[in-house]
């Protein structure tokens, strides 16, 4: 993995958790890494376990120059769509940094719309520069975090375990069971259309 973008350059990194989830917020995450307290072993946090994804956290968050995390709810995800909550929940992430920065960069293919940065997006991005990498540790372990705390509301969807995904467990239970207030219709009708499909060999 690449250490930056630009040695010369200030950047703030954005990356987000949830966007393919049926249920929960969307979440994002901005961070400055300070480059004289170097944090070993950042990758994207796919490819970490939950207890490196934690441990990286607590070491994120008290060494970062900068960090935030931001979410938007599943009604605004319904309304809006899920590109422009995670894009607006970056947008959130971003804005509230206190210090002068250089660049934006964005984990993906599209850029925060109708901002004045310096801005690049940049496909898998968590596994090439650290400071992306660590957004999205930040997004996925705060993301993860609320998600065991909405299980606890409502535990037979089990999203304490799939984090609000389309497992075979949640949709069967959204069938058994119905939606939650904190489920997003709008993925879940796709959802299970397409399990629907599946079943009948489509």
């Amino acid at each position: 993995m690449l250490t930056y973008y630009k040695k010369n350059l200030c950047e703030i990194s954005c990356d987000e958790a949830g966007r393919g989830a049926l249920a929960g917020p969307v979440y994002a995450a901005a961070v400055i890494l300070d480059r004289k307290k170097p944090i070993h072993g950042l990758q994207d946090s796919k490819q970490l376990t939950e207890n490196q994804r934690n441990r990286l956290r607590i070491e994120i968050e008290e060494k970062a120059l900068y960090w935030k995390v931001c979410s938007i709810d599943p009604q605004e995800i319904d309304k809006i769509n899920i590109l422009k909550a995670s894009l607006k929940a970056m947008f959130m992430a971003v804005r509230e940094c206190p210090i002068n920065f250089d660049i934006v960069l964005i984990d993906g293919n599209k850029l925060i719309p109708q901002v004045q940065w310096n801005q690049r997006a940049i496909v898998k991005g968590d596994g090439k520069y650290q400071s992306i990498a660590a957004a999205s540790i930040l997004a996925k372990t705060h993301r993860d975090e609320h998600m065991i705390h909405l299980h606890q509301e409502y535990p037979h969807y089990g999203w304490d375990q799939n984090k609000a995904y389309a497992t075979k467990h949640h949709v069967k239970a959204i069938e058994s069971y119905g939606l939650s207030p904190y489920h997003r219709k709008t993925f879940v009708v796709k959802s299970l259309d397409k399990t629907l499909f599946d079943e009948i060999g489509l």
